[in-house]
């Protein structure tokens, strides 16, 4: 059965599948060396007012971590922000003993989630509108930053003339279920978007954002109309640097591993559930467009692994050509793990990552469909 499928498929499968993983390893190639090519060094240490604005809801485990760091910035002239979204641990109380040993933080009282939005977004709407700089640099509660974070944002905003950034920051993994699950961010820069692309055309496919740490000009963020444009998508990163690009802005995504650290989900469950709701929104929850995704990331990114050792077996004439795509798709994955800074053998792991990412979108897709939505932060969204 499989000589007859293998010889069914050869003229066509197995040129197009060298073809597609050799664009994809040098997609990602090329990708990094944008990254790092246009990443700037920090040169500012003063200038205008930054507000650096933290959502957090039920944080009592990472919240003093992060604005401590936070509070030791070389950059002179910054505020802190910090909004409690109705939490029911203790984040409240660590936000108001921290509040009251620096004048500097702003702890802001969250207001009942109103009908039409999600959680994260309209943290961020009560943020801004309580901000008072001239540049938004919005982070994460479980981020830990560098005391260069706020100077490396106003550094690239400046230096790039940039209108908004954001970028990859430094992962931390704990578990073998974060590691198959969480570099699946990766996925946009590895084989899907062609960062430089962003330098030369207005098309916003091209614009991309992680929501752990975004700088935006004041100006520019509510010319695009400000929180209100993502105020029910669950990836509303993604779609603020898509309308900021739609807008004929200039957006810019870099490598921020330096200057800012997160763990961002405990254990895989977390991870999937975190990563998985965004799936079917990314693509504008279009079943189509995840019918397409289902069937290149199986055929052309998974299925290579197995078909190796299938061809070993059956001594089949095309067993060098798929040596050579596995080979592509562990320097792939090599490259994008050592451009992370994180542990080169990761990379062998890539088939697992494969598998896991259309187990995720077809949870994603089931749970948007089925109107179950998705639980985050004792929150319903979706």
């Amino acid at each position: 059965m499989f000589n007859y499928l293998a010889e069914l498929l050869s003229p066509f499968y197995y040129p197009t599948l060298i073809i597609v993983t050799s664009y994809f390893f040098m997609l990602s190639l090329a990708n990094h060396y944008e990254m790092w090519r246009f990443t700037l060094g920090v040169e500012i240490f003063d200038g205008p007012l930054v507000s650096v604005m933290v959502p957090a809801r039920n944080e009592e485990q990472n919240i003093e971590r992060c604005l401590n760091s936070l509070r030791n910035q070389l950059y002179k002239n910054y505020e802190i922000l910090v909004l409690d979204d109705n939490s029911t641990d203790n984040t409240l109380d660590i936000l108001r003993r921290i509040a009251a040993e620096d004048p500097r933080i702003c702890v802001i009282s969250g207001a009942p989630l109103p009908e039409g939005w999600y959680g994260k977004p309209f943290a961020l709407d009560q943020l801004s509108r309580r901000a008072k700089g001239e540049i938004f640099l919005f982070t994460d509660a479980d981020t830990v930053h560098s005391p260069a974070s706020v100077s490396w944002a106003v550094t690239n905003l400046t230096g790039l003339k940039a209108d908004m950034i954001s970028g990859y920051v430094g992962q931390i993994f704990l578990s073998l279920g974060e590691v198959v699950t969480v570099p699946l961010m990766f996925f946009l820069t590895g084989f899907v978007i062609p960062l430089f692309m962003n330098r030369y055309t207005k098309l916003s496919f091209f614009s991309a954002a992680i929501g752990q740490y975004i700088a935006i000009k004041r100006d520019v963020f509510f010319a695009v109309g400000g929180c209100e444009t993502f105020k029910k998508k669950t990836s509303e990163d993604i779609y603020l640097a898509r309308y900021v690009k739609r807008k004929g802005y200039k957006t810019r995504f870099l490598n921020i591993t330096e200057h800012v650290k997160c763990r961002m989900y405990k254990g895989y469950h977390a991870a999937v559930e975190g990563i998985g709701k965004n799936i079917f929104d990314f693509l504008g929850k279009n079943t189509v467009f995840l019918f397409f995704l289902f069937i290149v990331v199986f055929f052309f990114l998974f299925f290579p692994f197995p078909l190796f050792f299938m061809c070993l077996i059956t001594s089949s004439p095309w067993r060098m050509e798929i040596l050579i795509v596995n080979i592509l798709c562990t320097l792939t994955w090599l490259f994008a793990f050592l451009g992370q800074r994180l542990n080169w053998w990761y990379c062998f792991l890539w088939p697992f990552l494969f598998l896991n990412l259309i187990y995720m979108a077809a949870w994603s897709w089931f749970r948007t469909v089925s109107g179950r939505g998705f639980s985050w932060k004792d929150r319903m969204v979706g």
